[in-house]
């Protein structure tokens, strides 16, 4: 069973060294989502400390897979606000 390791990126790298043992790409496509959601569901300032956070997901060889991206952008007419 393939190994996939979930890194988190927002300012500052967290690695995941463990990783998590998975069937499929696609399931680790489905747990990717699914970590990033609950990660954001108790912790949403991170998505506003660096304005990008997102989810690196590498195999065993440290080999990108793919990444999950949420971006975060103030309109300028906060700015205007004061």
């Amino acid at each position: 069973m393939p190994r996939f390791h979930f890194h988190i990126t927002n300012g500052e790298r967290d690695i995941d060294y463990e990783g998590t043992d998975l069937a499929s790409l696609k399931d680790a496509r489905q747990q990717a989502v699914l970590f990033g959601a609950t990660m954001l569901r108790d912790r949403p300032e991170l998505v506003w400390r660096e304005g990008t956070w997102r989810v690196e997901v590498t195999d065993c060889d440290g080999c990108l897979l793919f990444t999950i991206v949420v971006l975060a952008i103030e309109a300028p007419q906060l700015d205007r606000r004061g």
